[in-house]
């Protein structure tokens, strides 16, 4: 029976290339001499330092900056609060969303049963798989979840006949 995963994963690696490039154009742009910014990862959390909100802004600019050349869709990123630190310097944690949230594999199991599609999605872990007889019917389920869950970077894979 054909299936297929509908997930939300961001490519890690160009992630990290991405802050490592952040990081080079920090330490080379005049602004930023003699300043406290910085940008570091760690597992799936982005953490931005800086002087004051100014330049966290300016950061997460030249960050998102990276990440488009890089191809990874900035709508991954989920930013947190501006938090001050000892001193006068302020961070920001931006987490890189990996998996399909459960409120949100439950809206694309609906909009399946919805649709009068002949397919089914069942909600694993952090992914939904949606399976039918045909793969025109698949085809049409995909077109279905890009139409309608624009606001999430969704992509497909483990595509089986």
């Amino acid at each position: 029976m054909p299936s297929f995963d509908t997930v939300c994963e961001a490519n890690l690696v160009e992630v990290k290339n991405a802050v490592e490039n952040t990081v080079k154009e920090i330490s080379t742009r005049f602004d930023f001499k003699g300043t406290a910014a910085s940008i570091e990862i760690k597992d799936k959390e982005i953490t931005l330092i800086g002087d004051a909100e100014f330049q966290l802004t300016q950061i997460e600019d030249v960050l998102r900056n990276k990440l488009t050349k890089r191809n990874v869709d900035v709508r991954f990123l989920d930013k947190g609060d501006v938090q001050k630190m000892g001193g006068d310097k302020v961070k920001q944690v931006i987490k890189v969303r990996n998996g399909i949230e459960s409120e949100l594999a439950k809206k694309i199991q609906k909009l399946l049963k919805e649709s009068k599609l002949k397919v089914q999605g069942a909600i694993q872990e952090d992914k939904v798989r949606v399976t039918g007889a045909k793969r025109d019917d698949l085809q049409a389920a995909m077109a279905l979840i890009r139409k309608d869950v624009a606001d999430v970077p969704l992509s497909f894979d483990n595509f089986r006949d």
